[in-house]
This record gives structure tokens, C-alpha cells and sequence, in this order.
């Protein structure tokens, strides 16, 4: 684990209390003093924030149409990518099994991770600051958002897709499932029968490695169209 220090310039931000920065960066692995009572405290402020920054930005949006784009926004795989912006993975405090088992570059070590940042965050500085470095961390993501295009999820969008081309539909498959029956890991395969692309994905569940894979799917047929 780095020096804690050298994180508080990548956030741009010194803790007045060191010790709820620690905390946010504790696996559960390394005892009872970890990141979950602060996870849960920034899960609800980040979905909070998300909801009004989305209310103003997007007036015409409807509600189902809000609710989709933040929950395309906090998704796990959108936070575990943010968090490895801010390289936290290697601010982590991991017992011995989940350093072994590479936890440092776990999706969803990191999103937990980032979501307790943020709750460690509120509790140090209060809610201006906190929302303050959430628009920074999301405001390419923000700037970038279009709410017809991502009104659905990315299976829903690329077999829309193959049925437009006349093709076969996706096909997905779980290549292995690892970890306890409480802390499972699935790596699930995502291919189209007559294209030469095949993605994977780790993620916590099995809905969500398949999300992940169709969007990296729908990822690679956009680059190739450019």
C-alpha cells in the first residue's frame, strides 16, 4: 500500500481526519474497521447527486429515462473504471487471500472502494466539496451523455442491433465462476455467430459480466465503423 499522502494529490483534496481515508480504502478482508458502513453512506450520496445533476441537465428526460442514465452511470463497471483513474487500487488495505487472489484490480473491490471514498468524503468536508469532486470525477461521462442512446442497456442495444443486420442473436457464456458462494466472480463470453469478435468480463454477478461484455461487444462494432 502506498503512502496515503501521495493520494491526497490525486483527489486533489487533504483529509482532516486521515483515518476515514484509511478506513474507505479497507477490504473487509483486513477486519471489522473496513469500507462498508462508509460504502453504504456514499452509494446513497452518489445516487443522490447523479439524480439532480441528471433532473437539470437532461429537462426533457422522462422518469424511466432518468432513472436508466444513473443507473448507467453508477454501475459498478462505470465506478471500478473511475476508481482505477485515481489508481486506488493500490491505496487498498486487502488481507493476504484477497492480495493473492489480485483484489487490488477487482471491479468490484474498486467500486466499493470509490463509493466509500465518497462517503468518507461527505463525513470529512461536507456536501459541497463532496459533490464538487463527483462532477469533476463524472464530467466527461456527463458531458459526453446522450439519454435516447443510453436509455437501454447494452444487451438490450446489441440485440436490437443483430436483429436489424439480419444476423444471429449474441450468445453468452460463463467461462468460469470463481471465489465463495457469497463473493463469486463470473467471467461470462460474449460472441455473434459469423463476426470475428468475442469479448469477456469479470463482474459480481452474472447479469452484470453479461452487461459488461455486450457493451464491450457494442464498443468494438462502433470502432469499426470509423
Amino acid at each position: 500500500m502506498l503512502e496515503i499522502e501521495t493520494l491526497y494529490k490525486i483527489i486533489d483534496y487533504s483529509f482532516k481526519d486521515p483515518d476515514l481515508l484509511v478506513r474507505a480504502l479497507s477490504h473487509r478482508s483486513v477486519g471489522n474497521l473496513n469500507y462498508e458502513r462508509l460504502e453504504f453512506l456514499g452509494d446513497s450520496i452518489l445516487s443522490f447527486v447523479m439524480a439532480e445533476i441528471l433532473y437539470l441537465q437532461q429537462p426533457t428526460a422522462q422518469e424511466g429515462e432518468l432513472s436508466r442514465l444513473r443507473a448507467n452511470l453508477v454501475r459498478g463497471v462505470t465506478l471500478a473504471e473511475i476508481a482505477q483513474e485515481l489508481n486506488l487500487g493500490a491505496y487498498l488495505r486487502l488481507g493476504q487471500g484477497e492480495l493473492k487472489s489480485g483484489g487490488r484490480d477487482r471491479s468490484s473491490i474498486l467500486a466499493d472502494a470509490f463509493e466509500a471514498l465518497i462517503g468518507a468524503l461527505y463525513l470529512d468536508a461536507g456536501m459541497a466539496v463532496c459533490k464538487q469532486k463527483i462532477v469533476f470525477w463524472f464530467k466527461n461521462r456527463l458531458d459526453s451523455l446522450n439519454h435516447k442512446k443510453s436509455s437501454k442497456d447494452p444487451k438490450t442495444c446489441l440485440q436490437e442491433w443483430t436483429q436489424a443486420q439480419g444476423i444471429p442473436l449474441p450468445t453468452y457464456k460463463v467461462l468460469k465462476v470463481e471465489g465463495l458462494a457469497h463473493q463469486q466472480i463470473f467471467s461470462v463470453s460474449c460472441t455473434i455467430e459469423g463476426l470475428n469478435y468475442q469479448t469477456e468480463a469479470k463482474e459480481s454477478t452474472r447479469r452484470k459480466a453479461e452487461q459488461e461484455a455486450a457493451s464491450q461487444l457494442l464498443a468494438l462494432i462502433e470502432k469499426q465503423k470509423k
